[in-house]
C-alpha cells in the first residue's frame, strides 16, 4: 500500500483551516529535497505556516509539498517531500498530528499471530493520548 502520509496531511490541513486556525507543519530540514531558506532552519528543523493567507500556490500532492512563500520581504519556492514532514497542527492551539520518520509499509501479516508466527495473545492495537 502507498503511505497513508499525504492523505492525513491533506486531511488535518483542511480540518484545521475549516476550523479558523492556523496550519503549521513542523519539517525535516535536513532531509534529502528539502529546499527551504536557511535563516528558517532552526536546529535541524523548520516550523512552516501554510495557511492560505501566508502561501500562494500550495500543492499538497502525493510525494511533495510545494508552495510560495516570503521571507524576510523575498519570494522563495519552498519544496518539501511528503515524507520530511513531521508534523501538522494548529498554531493557535497545538491540536495535529505528529509522524514518525521511518512510515514505511509493514508487509501484512495474519492477525491472529505475531511476526514470528506464534498465535498472539494480546491486541495490537495501544491507546494513544
Amino acid at each position: 500500500m502507498t503511505s497513508n502520509r499525504p492523505y492525513l496531511l491533506r486531511a488535518l490541513y483542511e480540518w484545521i483551516a475549516d476550523n479558523g486556525l492556523t496550519p503549521h507543519i513542523l519539517v525535516e530540514a535536513g532531509a534529502d529535497g528539502v529546499d527551504v531558506p536557511d535563516q528558517a532552519v532552526q536546529k535541524g528543523k523548520v516550523i512552516l505556516n501554510i495557511d492560505n493567507l501566508a502561501v500562494r500556490e500550495l500543492d499538497l500532492g502525493n510525494t511533495w509539498l510545494t508552495f510560495k512563500a516570503r521571507f524576510s520581504g523575498s519570494e522563495y519556492d519552498v519544496t518539501v517531500p511528503i515524507d520530511a514532514v513531521l508534523a501538522i497542527y494548529a498554531k493557535e492551539n497545538g491540536q495535529g498530528m505528529m509522524f514518525s520518520m521511518d512510515d514505511e509499509t509493514v508487509p501484512p501479516t495474519d492477525p491472529g499471530s505475531d511476526p514470528d508466527g506464534k498465535p498472539s495473545r494480546r491486541p495490537h492495537l495501544k491507546i494513544v493520548k
